[in-house]
């Protein structure tokens, strides 16, 4: 293994830790805090990680071996944009009341099966493969490949995670929702649990989604830029 993916997955771990620990600790912190002031310390401590987490894989996403070089078969490129597009879709099912992200509302833990959780109960874990099978596929580095890898390990824990926390909020009332959902995408719909109603996908949020996909294809072009200046930070000598 390449020095700089060992790097990667440690980070990963980090990042794991303090995020899914914050959420471990969320009914804790807010019954001492406050639900406003949990959110500001959870994301102070979360989003400078993630930061991290991205500028790191975008220096050294070339990293180690080159298992496989299909950036120049037809088609491909088109095909990476489309599967990353989706995977905003699933990835980001919480924008919706976008206000409670920097807590100007009250953050509030809600249960629903509604809109993308009719396809899956989990709808982060099935972007975030999405997200790792586009990028890995289009890199075709060891690097690219270990770091998906810690992402998915990351995001199948979350699975059981999110699950087990809904319960001992919820109760009768995650069990219910657990047996009309599926964690498999589709699968309560092909089963007849689920029926999708797709007035449910016509909201302003989803159009914030494609703006930032296009945000994210525009700002591609200063990827060169942006880890150059990272590669001479002290801080990723450090890690390297």
């Amino acid at each position: 293994m390449h020095h700089t993916s060992l790097v990667m997955l440690l980070l990963l771990l980090g990042f794991a830790v303090i995020h899914s620990g914050g959420a471990a600790l969320r009914f804790w912190g807010e019954q001492h805090l406050g639900p406003r002031l949990w959110r500001l310390v959870f994301v102070g401590a979360s989003l400078p990680m993630a930061v991290l987490l991205v500028a790191y894989f975008l220096t050294h996403r070339y990293d180690g071996l080159r298992l496989w070089n299909l950036q120049g078969v037809p088609g491909m490129a088109p095909t990476v944009w489309v599967l990353t597009a989706l995977s905003f879709v699933f990835l980001y099912p919480a924008t919706f009341r976008l206000l409670e992200i920097p807590a100007l509302l009250k953050p509030r833990v809600r249960l629903y099966s509604t809109g993308i959780l009719r396809v899956s109960r989990h709808p982060q874990m099935v972007g975030q493969l999405l997200w790792c099978f586009s990028h890995t596929l289009w890199l075709g580095t060891s690097f690219a490949l270990m770091a998906s890898l810690g992402l998915v390990a990351h995001h199948l824990f979350a699975v059981w995670h999110g699950d087990r926390r809904l319960h001992q909020r919820f109760g009768e009332a995650f069990e219910e929702m657990r047996r009309t959902t599926s964690i498999l995408p589709f699968q309560a719909v092909l089963d007849g649990r689920q029926q999708l109603v797709l007035s449910e996908f016509l909201r302003p949020a989803y159009g914030g989604v494609l703006l930032a996909v296009v945000v994210f294809w525009w700002s591609h072009r200063w990827i060169g830029a942006a880890t150059a200046a990272f590669s001479f930070t002290r801080l990723n000598h450090l890690l390297s």
